[in-house]
C-alpha cells in the first residue's frame, strides 16, 4: 500500500537558512580557541580545507537528494543501496541519535547563554521550554520551522557579518602583522604540521555538515530537483566563507597565543574594535546560533525517526502523520527524549555521538552513491556529481581520514554506541514477539462480553449482536447481567437471599432468547448482582476480565437526567470497551457502514464492524467525511490515511472493505446521506472526545446520528486511561486531528 507523504512546503530561502544557520552553531564561538591551540594561525587553513573537502560530501548529497527526494537522508540512500538490514539500522539510528543529542546540547547551550543577560535563571526549565517551543512548530507544519529559521538565521548572519566587517575596517581590528607574527605554522616539520591540521579538521569537520538537514527533509522541499542542490551548495559556501573570515578576524586582531584554548575567542576579539556594544551582540549571536541548531537538529531527528519507522526498523507508530501531514508521533517521541537528555545533564557525555556518529553516516552515504550508480543506472538523476566516481571516493576517504584523526574518546564512544545498536537490532524482533505474546495473553484473559439488561426484549438484539462478535474471537463467552438495587445498609445475608430468589426468574427469561448463542457454540450464562445502584453493579462486574460491555440505547435524555443514567456512568467509568446499540429493527446485517475519523474510538469501530461483517458475510463500507475544500493531492492523502487506519487496526487491508470519501457541509450530513443512499442495515461509529463531558452521551455528532439515522447504530468507546486520554486530546488539539 502507498504511504502518506509529507507536504512539500520548504522553498529555497528556507532551505538555505536551514542549511546555513543550522550549521553555524555554538562551535564557531567555542571551537575557534581549541582549533588555534592545535595549529595556531594555520587554523584558517584547516577551516578552509575542511570546507573545501566538505564539497565532496555535499555534491554526493545533491545527487542522492534529487534522485531520492524523500525523508531520511543517509538512511534512505544506504537502504536503497544495501537493503533494510543492520547497516541501514545503524546508519539511521546513529543519524537520528546524533541529531537528537545535538538538539539537547544546543538547548542547554542556549540556557547558559541566556544567563549572560539574566544571571540565576534555571538551566533545565529554560532548555526544556525551548525544545517544547520547537516541537510545537514542527507539529504545526514544516513551513513554520522554515520561517522561524529565516528570521533567526537572518539575524545571525547580520551579526556575524557585522563582526567580520567591523573587524576589518574598525580601529583596533584586523592587522596582517598580528596574523603573521611568529609565522603561519607553529610546529617544526612538514608532517607534524600536516598531522595537526588534520586533527584540527577532525575537530571542526562536524561543524560543516549542517546541510544534511536538507537531504533529511527532502520530502518536504518544493521543486526538489532544483532547490536541493542549490540549498546544499549555497549554504555550505556561506558557512565556509563565514568560518574562514571569522577566524581570520580573530587571529588578525589578537595574537594566537592569547586566543589558544579560549572558549570566548570572539568576545575577546570584539572588545578590541567594538568595546561596550560588541560583547552583548556576540552573546546574542551565540544565543541565536544555539536556537537555530535546536530547530534544525530536531527537524532532522524527527524525519529520520519517521523513515526508520516506515522501514520497520523502529516502531511503526512513529510513521503516523497527523491531518496536517506532520509526523506528530515521531515529533513527540524525539522531542520527549531531547527534553529528558537536557534535563538529566548527559549532553556533554552524549555529544560525542555528534562527531563520531555524523562521520559514520556520511562515510556510508558516500559509498552508497557508488553502489547505487552501478545497481540502478536507469534512475533519473536531475543532478549528477561531476568527476564521478572520484568525488564519491574522495568523500569517503575524507570521512575515513577525519575519523582516524578524531579524539580517541569520541571514537571509543561511537564504537560503543554502534555495538549497543547492533545488540538492539538483533533483539528487537524477539522482544517484539514477547510483547505481542504478552498483549495477546492479556487480551485473551479478557474473555467476556458483558450485557447488562433490564428488558428481555432489548436483551434479544444485544445477545444476537454479542454472539456475532464472540464468534470472531476464540474462547469468548457472554455474560448477561441483571443488577438488583439494594440499600447498602441491608445485611449481606438478606441481600444474598434476594439475589437467590431473583436468579431463577432471570434464567427463565434468558432461556427463551439465548438459544441462538448456544446453537452457534458461544458459551452464555446469566448473573444477578446486588448493588447500591445499577451503574455501580455494572462497573464492578465490567472492571474484571471483560473485553466489551454491550448495552442498549437509553432513549431520549436531557442534560438533567444524563449524568445519572447508568449508560453514561458506565461510559465514563468502565475499564473496558463499551458499545451501545440503538436498535431500529436490526434483523440482519448485510450492509454495514463505519464512519472513520482517526481517533482510537473509530479504530475500535473499524475492528468491531469488520468482525461483524466477516461473520455475517456482509459488505462493509469505511467512510471518511470532510468539510473543507481539497485538491487532488489532499484527497489522495485522505484516502491513504483512511486505508492506513484500517491496516493499522486489522493488520492488513481486507479486500471486502470498500473505502469511500464524502464531502459535506458538515460531517453528520455526509454520514446520514451515505446511510440513506446506501441502504445500510447497521452503522458502527466511534465516540468523539465529547463522551467524557456531562452534557453529551457519546458526542454531538453521535447523538445527532442516533436521532436521525435510518438504520440501527452501534456506538463504541475504546478504553483509555485518564492520563493517556488527556494527553491524546492535547495532541489532537495541537495538530488538528479528527474526533472519534
Amino acid at each position: 500500500m502507498s504511504k502518506r507523504k509529507l507536504v512539500r512546503q520548504l522553498n529555497l530561502l528556507q532551505l538555505v537558512m536551514l542549511g546555513t544557520a543550522g550549521t553555524i552553531a555554538a562551535e564557531i564561538f567555542v571551537l575557534t580557541g581549541h582549533a588555534v591551540a592545535l595549529v595556531g594561525p594555520a587554523a584558517v587553513l584547516a577551516l578552509l580545507l575542511g570546507g573545501l573537502l566538505s564539497y565532496s560530501v555535499a555534491l554526493n548529497y545533491c545527487e542522492l537528494g534529487t534522485a531520492y527526494p524523500v525523508a531520511g537522508g543517509a538512511l534512505t540512500y544506504v537502504r536503497e543501496a544495501y537493503g533494510p538490514n543492520l547497516l541501514s539500522f545503524l546508519v539511521g539510528s546513529l543519524d537520528c541519535l546524533s541529531s537528537t543529542f545535538y538538539s539537547a546540547l544546543s538547548a542547554v547551550g542556549f540556557a547558559y547563554s541566556l544567563r549572560v543577560f539574566a544571571p540565576g535563571l534555571p538551566i533545565v526549565p529554560i532548555a526544556v521550554a525551548i525544545v517544547l517551543v520547537f516541537m510545537v512548530l514542527n507539529l504545526l507544519g514544516v513551513s513554520n520551522v522554515g520561517n522561524v529559521q529565516i528570521v533567526l538565521g537572518g539575524l545571525l548572519l547580520v551579526l556575524l557579518g557585522g563582526f567580520v566587517v567591523g573587524g576589518f575596517i574598525l580601529p583596533g581590528g584586523f592587522r596582517w602583522e598580528v596574523l603573521t607574527a611568529g609565522g603561519f605554522f607553529i610546529h617544526r616539520g612538514l608532517w607534524t604540521n600536516a598531522a595537526r591540521v588534520l586533527r584540527t579538521m577532525a575537530l571542526v569537520y562536524s561543524a560543516y555538515v549542517g546541510f544534511e538537514v536538507i537531504a533529511d527533509d527532502a520530502e518536504e522541499v518544493q521543486n526538489p530537483s532544483r532547490n536541493i542542490p542549490l540549498g546544499i551548495l549555497i549554504s555550505l559556501s556561506i558557512v565556509t566563507v563565514i568560518y574562514v573570515l571569522v577566524v581570520l578576524v580573530v587571529l588578525g586582531t589578537l595574537p594566537w597565543q592569547q586566543v589558544a584554548g579560549s572558549e570566548t575567542a570572539l568576545t575577546d576579539t570584539v572588545l578590541r574594535f567594538l568595546p561596550g556594544l560588541g560583547v552583548p551582540l556576540m552573546a546574542v549571536a551565540g544565543m541565536i546560533a544555539t536556537l537555530t541548531s535546536v530547530n534544525t537538529a530536531l527537524l532532522s531527528a524527527t524525519r529520520e525517526a519517521l523513515t526508520l519507522s516506515r522501514d520497520g526498523l523502529w516502531p511503526r507508530a512513529l510513521s503516523r502523520l497527523s491531518r496536517l501531514r506532520t509526523p506528530h508521533i515521531a515529533i513527540l517521541f524525539i522531542g520527549g527524549i531531547t527534553c529528558v537528555i537536557a534535563a538529566i545533564g548527559l549532553v556533554d557525555f552524549l555529544s560525542y555521538i555528534s562527531s563520531s556518529g555524523y562521520l559514520f553516516v556520511l562515510f556510508w552515504a558516500s559509498l552508497a552513491m557508488i553502489r547505487l550508480r552501478r545497481m540502478h543506472p536507469e534512475v533519473r538523476r536531475p543532478f549528477k556529481v561531476p568527476f564521478f566516481p572520484l568525488t564519491a571516493y574522495l568523500a569517503a576517504a575524507t570521512c575515513f581520514l577525519i575519523i582516524a584523526s578524531t579524539d580517541w574518546k569520541a571514537l571509543l564512544f561511537g564504537v560503543g554506541v554502534i555495538a549497543l545498536c547492533t545488540v538492539l537490532y538483533y533483539l528487537r524482533l524477539p522482544l517484539s514477539g514477547l510483547v505481542a505474546a504478552r498483549n495477546k495473553a492479556l487480551e485473551a484473559a479478557k474473555d467476556r462480553i458483558l450485557i447488562p439488561v433490564a428488558n428481555p426484549r432489548t436483551a434479544a438484539s444485544l445477545i444476537r449482536l454479542a454472539t456475532i462478535v464472540a464468534r470472531a474471537s476464540e474462547d469468548t463467552s457472554i455474560c448477561v447481567l441483571a443488577v438488583v438495587p439494594v440499600s447498602p445498609r441491608l445485611p449481606k445475608e438478606v441481600t444474598d437471599r434476594l439475589v437467590a430468589r431473583l436468579r431463577p426468574r432471570q434464567t427463565r427469561q434468558l432461556k427463551r432468547i439465548a438459544e441462538q448463542a448456544r446453537e452457534e457454540g458461544v458459551p452464555l450464562y446469566s448473573k444477578v448482582r446486588a448493588a447500591p445502584d445499577v451503574a455501580s453493579g455494572i462497573l464492578h462486574e465490567a472492571n474484571g476480565n471483560v473485553k466489551l460491555v454491550l448495552m442498549g440505547w437509553p432513549g431520549p435524555l436531557d442534560q438533567r437526567t444524563l449524568a445519572d443514567n447508568p449508560v453514561k456512568a458506565v461510559l465514563q467509568g468502565a475499564r473496558a470497551g463499551v458499545a451501545v446499540l440503538l436498535d431500529k429493527g436490526l434483523n440482519g446485517a448485510k450492509r454495514i457502514l463505519v464512519p472513520v475519523g482517526g481517533g482510537p474510538h473509530s479504530r475500535l469501530a473499524v475492528r468491531l464492524a469488520y468482525e461483524i461483517a466477516e461473520q455475517e458475510g456482509a459488505r462493509l463500507t469505511a467512510l471518511h467525511c470532510y468539510c473543507d475544500a481539497c485538491g487532488s493531492e489532499e484527497l489522495q492523502d485522505r484516502m491513504l490515511q483512511l486505508r492506513e487506519i484500517i491496516e493499522d487496526e486489522l493488520g492488513d487491508m481486507p479486500p471486502q472493505i470498500i473505502t469511500r470519501l464524502a464531502h459535506a457541509e458538515c460531517v453528520p450530513d455526509g454520514i446520514l446521506r451515505e446511510a440513506v443512499d446506501g441502504g445500510y442495515d447497521l452503522m458502527v461509529i466511534g465516540a468523539s472526545d465529547e463522551w467524557a463531558s456531562r452534557t453529551r452521551l457519546f458526542g454531538s455528532v453521535d447523538d445527532l446520528l442516533a436521532d436521525r439515522s435510518p438504520c440501527s447504530v452501534l456506538f463504541v468507546r475504546r478504553y483509555e486511561s485518564a492520563t493517556v486520554s488527556w494527553l491524546r486530546r492535547r495532541v489532537k488539539l495541537s495538530v488538528g486531528e479528527d474526533d472519534a
